[in-house]
């Protein structure tokens, strides 16, 4: 690593000519006009402009490559040097400075336009105080109006309008020969321009041409895992640096698939064919629109495809660990991510299936989206020995585990890597050790109580529990609760004693909005349920058709005592349901709770 200092009008003839490009991972120059024109100031001033970075090539870029924004016309050019901070700065300089195009930006509501940058050359060489306003901006047709167009303020379409505001074009500031040209006809113009011409070119033309750019150079040599963190900390635009944008130009500057297939991969292509491939099997993958994606992400999938890649290398003794942590990503081989990544798509398809199994189908209802990852490696690594006997209860336990036991709420990583290992050797020898997922679960039986909303995986596993052990509507009564019903029917989870009536009757509102006074219910049985359990009871009862005693066996299917409604007993039905999810929950787990011991439960 080194650092040079090179001259402004140097940086950006190399940005004209493609010796300094952007990798492709770089995201659009977005600077406004206000912006661009105290950039400007600050170069004319002389004032430091900061250290940009720079990762040499060697002639052989590790991504594709894209010209700065208005050098596209040397696209095709290989570069010697890819630019990693700076990019703002550089692009808006080259544009204003070195182009003889208007500029490209956008006010500061946000609207584009396209803009002309000019030095007022008296307040130039007045105050340095008076620089910023010195930096004035012109529509593309070189004419500032005002009152609705009505007036003109500044009228700069000609070199002579130019000459007589002493307005001096900066578009033109490092092409020698305009520049004299400009100068001649300056001061022609005027007697006293012959004074004010020298002091403006000390003060501000000489600074420009002579303006030190100090630039750190990486050697070609770097790694990607450093190109990347480097990129983090020092990228001034304050956006973290997505591995997926750091793989997508790493692939498309692969030579070997260009020269295979003419053409170069596209990563996002690819990725929103393998989306929409999952979401059109299961929606709980969510969908991609208009660039924004929910539900599984780019990155959750490569790592399952990571996660994979280092099992099997492991297997061959060309790697010593599982692992998906961001280095195994950005050392993911475009030809072995093309060769997983079909195995992943079905492995995940099958993980969809799985999760129908357990009453999960809504993006919304998912307990925890980073559980699919190990999953879905171990179904890619492992295949049809999910299915053997006994093996598909095993995976379930494991899952219920790390659902109710709110295992993948913090660093998943190394838990993932353990997870693989050990659920694999589980599924294939089931006289071997569970996995950590499962040893190291617990679920305290006062966590019941603080259960409130869709925030806790737990929270959403008991909600799917209640659907998988055979929750019945209370309004479409007909048959129990399905994953085609939940959307059918806008099922949710609904209070069961009204927030209204546990307001009047002053319960607290911890044991009013726990999960123990929630459960699975379509929107139609919701509007029924007014005023007092009791009163709601019977109104449903009689809604539905059934005797009274029948409709106390569909109560029951969502482990209530009925009696407990009938009778408007808040503290009875919470104390017995409590004990009812708490057995539904050991079930799942496959292990006792932890209870306190303070309430005789």
């Amino acid at each position: 690593m080194g650092i040079d200092t090179q001259k402004l009008g140097d940086v950006l003839g190399d940005v004209a000519s493609g010796v300094l490009q952007l990798p492709d991972f770089q995201r659009d120059w977005v600077w406004d006009d206000e912006r661009i024109k105290a950039l400007i100031a600050t170069v004319t001033l002389d004032y430091p402009l900061g250290v940009v970075m720079a990762l040499q090539t060697g002639g052989t870029p590790p991504f594709k490559a894209r010209p700065l924004n208005g050098a596209e016309a040397v696209e095709n050019r290989v570069p010697d040097l890819l630019l990693l901070d700076g990019q703002q700065r550089l692009t808006s300089l080259f544009q204003c400075l070195h182009r003889d195009e208007p500029v490209s930006t956008r006010d500061a509501r946000g609207k584009s336009m396209k803009r002309w940058y000019y030095v007022d050359i008296a307040r130039a060489v007045g105050s340095p105080a008076d620089r910023d306003e010195a930096i004035v901006s012109v529509p593309e047709n070189r004419v500032l109006t005002s009152n609705f167009a009505r007036d003109v303020v500044l009228d700069l379409s000609t070199t002579e309008l130019e000459c007589a505001a002493g307005y001096f074009p900066l578009h033109i500031v490092f092409d020698t020969h305009r520049v004299s040209a400009w100068h001649r006809a300056f001061v022609q113009r005027d007697d006293a321009n012959w004074d004010l011409w020298p002091q403006f070119e000390d003060q501000v033309l000489k600074r420009v041409e002579s303006f030190p750019v100090p630039m750190i150079k990486l050697d070609a040599s770097t790694t990607m895992d450093a190109v990347c963190a480097v990129f983090e900390r020092v990228n001034t635009g304050g956006v973290p640096l997505n591995v997926f944008e750091l793989l997508t130009a790493t692939y498309a500057g692969d030579q070997q698939h260009v020269a295979e297939h003419g053409d170069y991969y596209r990563l996002p292509d690819a990725w929103k064919g393998i989306k929409q491939e999952l979401t059109g099997f299961h929606p709980v993958f969510g969908r991609i629109e208009a660039g924004v994606e929910d539900g599984l992400s780019s990155s959750d999938f490569l790592q399952a495809v990571a996660l994979v890649r280092t099992w099997e290398r492991k297997q061959e003794g060309l790697g010593m660990a599982v692992s998906c942590k961001r280095r195994d990503l950005l050392d993911l081989p475009l030809a072995d991510f093309r060769r997983l990544a079909p195995r992943v798509t079905e492995a995940f398809m099958w993980v969809g299936a799985f999760l129908e199994k357990q009453c999960i189908v809504r993006t919304t209802d998912l307990p925890y989206r980073t559980q699919l990852v190990p999953l879905a490696a171990v179904r890619a690594l492992i295949g049809e020995r999910t299915d053997a006997p006994g093996a598909e209860e095993r995976i379930t336990q494991w899952y219920w585990c790390g659902v109710l036991g709110e295992m993948y709420g913090g660093s998943t990583e190394s838990r993932f890597t353990r997870d693989v290992e050990q659920l694999i050797d589980w599924v294939r020898r089931p006289e071997a050790t569970p996995p950590d997922t499962i040893t190291e679960a617990a679920f305290l039986s006062d966590r019941l109580d603080t259960l409130a909303t869709r925030n806790s995986a737990a929270y959403k596993g008991i909600y799917a529990l209640l659907i998988k052990q055979g929750a019945v509507d209370w309004y479409f009564t007909d048959a129990p609760l399905n994953p085609g019903r939940l959307v059918e029917h806008n099922v949710d989870v609904r209070h069961i004693f009204p927030k209204g009536w546990t307001s009047r009757n002053g319960i607290t509102s911890t044991r009013a909005n726990s999960i123990v006074n929630k459960t699975p219910l379509s929107a139609r049985a919701a509007r029924s349920m007014n005023g007092s359990p009791g009163a709601y009871v019977r109104s449903l009862a009689l809604e539905s058709g059934m005797r009274s005693e029948w409709y106390d066996d569909v109560i029951g299917t969502h482990l209530i005592d009925p009696a407990t409604l009938h009778e408007n007993d808040f503290e009875r039905f919470y104390e017995n349901r409590a004990k009812q999810l708490l057995e539904l929950v050991m079930a799942a787990m496959g292990k006792r709770t932890v209870f306190r011991d303070t309430t005789g439960w």
